[in-house]
């Protein structure tokens, strides 16, 4: 999807890429191809050759960093080609918006960091420069900030997809829990009903008590948050990958 894609390109913005797609132009290399096209001057159309030309260089060395500037609701582009080097993310916290667990997995491993065990802002540095894209559920507006406001220059200049957003494009509304029932992405049984508003009192009683079982509890819940947003990416993008394809193949008008 992302050699689809021109919205990265200066002064493309979702009109002008749909109108490219309308005539015909539908891949980069369909771009590079064709010498003039309706709506874009000559010296501005030799301009934006050499922004492919770059895109062409950084999805072949893998820079995923060069994707940044897409538009951040269609940054899930860029899933098919770096799916095997992201990343979930998901934080649990206290009532006062600390981080209590920061959980990091690649769809398999899965790294957690714990408020006064091992939540070093080095070691959870290192963990995310091994990745290439950031996924989260709702993390444009709740994980991200408060990692950032936690941990200075510890996330990754990286595109991030944010699955709450592209989810609900793609006909998926809710919360995370409702959307796995609504797919049948199943959880353990002991964590059946457990919710984000529980994470908290387990916390909370697990510093009260000192009891592990609720700290145990807690990291459960939170790898499963993690681990299950790999599935949902692979059925988020195609169901959108598919819902493009469509304008795709629109003639024009």
């Amino acid at each position: 999807m992302i050699q689809n894609t021109f919205l990265h390109l200066p002064h493309i913005g979702q009109t002008k890429e749909q109108r490219l797609w309308q005539q015909g132009v539908r891949t980069w290399n369909d771009f590079l191809r064709t010498e003039s096209i309706h709506g874009i001057a000559d010296a501005k159309k030799a301009f934006l050759d050499l922004h492919v030309k770059h895109s062409q260089q950084a999805l072949f060395d893998g820079n995923s960093t060069h994707f940044c500037v897409l538009p951040s609701v269609e940054q899930w582009r860029l899933w098919s080609e770096f799916k095997d080097e992201a990343c979930f993310i998901d934080i649990e916290t206290n009532y006062r918006n600390d981080i209590t667990v920061l959980g990091i997995s690649d769809g398999t491993h899965v790294w957690q960091f714990v408020r006064e065990h091992n939540l070093d802002p080095r070691e959870v540095k290192r963990v995310l420069t091994q990745f290439k894209v950031l996924v989260t559920f709702n993390g444009a507006s709740f994980d991200l900030p408060i990692i950032r406001r936690y941990f200075n220059e510890v996330l990754p200049d990286v595109p991030h997809i944010d699955l709450r957003h592209a989810g609900a494009r793609a006909g998926l509304t809710g919360g995370l829990k409702r959307i796995e029932h609504e797919l049948g992405i199943a959880r353990a049984d002991n964590l059946q009903g457990v919710s984000g508003a529980d994470a908290l009192k387990l916390w909370h009683a697990y510093r009260s008590t000192g009891n592990k079982k609720f700290l145990n509890i807690l990291l459960e819940y939170n790898a499963e948050d993690i681990v299950n947003l790999r599935p949902l990416a692979d059925i988020v993008y195609a169901r959108l990958h598919e819902k493009t394809s469509k304008v795709l193949k629109e003639p024009s008008p």
